[in-house]
């Protein structure tokens, strides 16, 4: 096992204190929004023998293992964060595999440079993902059933929002769901801001269950996906819980403390709350325009004790360790890489001695015994790749 030094990520809606407090460090005043894991290119772990994505390339089969290689490549098929954000994210959509590969090879074929603010697919890969919070965390996931939107925007008495309410309440789910999105996304600007001005003036007077809105409204002023994110269900997770959310699902998280796991892929459709591109007909073509709901996840214990967030992600799987100092050793060995990370307590592994916000990698087949340290007891999550 290796200890990692890994990369924090100062982008503007991440929160100034939650990583520097889990971490044990002052803050700087400065966003701290996400400390990479993994073997990204674009802010790979380190290692005492190098980055983790060199070291990778190097001999592939020996970090990753035969089998790992051959369904998923010369590469660690996840990216491991810790994930801290103190305003919301943008909204957005991951698209399915196929649509990754097409995407991609187009913009390829178009010549659009891989760094430009207009490229959607910077990768041929998907992006499912998984949140699982450390401290209460707000998020949205997935459409509402349109009549429940409808009455949701009609309760707000906003006249610019009557049209969006009457095609929720028209038209069959799908269509339904697609053209108020189309409207929104496609509206003047001068109108729309005026409908999220009066629509956020609304909501905070109502407040209830209009208060998440409120708030991201607050944040980005005049944005059309203040009016997108209307049609989405608010979830609250509590410590422990989790959110999965697969290809084509149209999600934004709020703020919190978590700890994400996804595919190792960069491409995102956004559908507002941002400065960034968003390319409307791309993004709706990638969108499922059905009801979902924001089923929150909680981990299932295996007869040792390890809590698995069981998903059908084909890259990753997540799972928890809460070690008593006293336990026995555990041994994690695994065929394929692991990375580890403590986010409470002390924990050994192997010769190591882990506090919040360390991390180790294990190279497939590497001997991987963990117990807890200290006085307390230790938590560490433990990112795989399924057999």
């Amino acid at each position: 096992m290796e200890r990692l030094t890994n990369t924090i990520r100062p982008y503007a809606w991440g929160s100034t204190t939650a990583i520097p407090a889990l971490l044990g460090i002052a803050p700087t005043g400065e966003p701290q929004a996400e400390m990479w894991l993994g073997a990204h290119p674009g802010a790979p772990s380190h290692l005492a023998r190098g980055p983790l994505d060199a070291v990778v390339a190097a001999d592939p089969v020996r970090e990753l293992g035969p089998a790992v290689v051959g369904r998923h490549g010369p590469q660690l098929p996840f990216l491991l964060k810790l994930l801290a954000a103190g305003a919301p994210l943008s909204l957005q959509v991951h698209p399915d595999l196929d649509q990754a590969r097409a995407g991609h090879a187009a913009e390829e074929a178009a010549g659009i440079p891989a760094d430009a603010p207009n490229r959607n697919y910077r990768d041929r890969n998907h992006k499912p993902e998984l949140i699982c919070a450390l401290t209460p965390f707000d998020g949205l996931c997935g459409f509402r059933p349109p009549a429940e939107t409808a009455d949701l925007v009609a309760g707000l008495g906003v006249d610019s929002l009557k049209p969006y309410a009457d095609l929720l309440h028209a038209q069959p789910e799908d269509a339904a769901l697609r053209e108020v999105l189309t409207a929104v996304l496609t509206a003047d600007p001068a109108a729309v801001a005026e409908t999220v001005a009066e629509t956020t003036e609304a909501a905070d007077r109502l407040g209830g269950p209009y208060a998440p809105y409120a708030d991201i409204a607050h944040h980005y002023p005049g944005d059309p996906g203040v009016l997108a994110a209307l049609l989405l269900n608010h979830v609250r997770l509590q410590p422990g819980e989790a959110l999965y959310l697969g290809a084509g699902v149209p999600h934004a998280y709020l703020n919190g403390l978590g700890v994400e796991i996804m595919a190792n892929s960069d491409n995102v459709l956004r559908c507002g709350l941002t400065p960034k591109h968003v390319d409307v007909p791309e993004l709706l073509r990638v969108v499922r325009f059905n009801a979902t709901d924001a089923a929150v996840l909680r981990p299932e214990a295996d007869p040792d004790g390890e809590e698995v967030y069981d998903t059908p992600a084909a890259e990753f799987r997540l799972s928890r360790l809460v070690l008593a100092p006293d336990g026995a050793p555990r041994d994690l060995t695994s065929a394929g890489p692991q990375i580890l990370l403590c986010t409470a307590g002390r924990v050994t592994a192997g010769e190591l001695t882990l506090g919040p916000g360390d991390s180790v990698f294990v190279p497939a087949g590497d001997k991987a015994e963990i117990s807890g340290a200290g006085d307390g007891a230790g938590t560490l999550f433990r990112a795989i790749v399924p057999a």
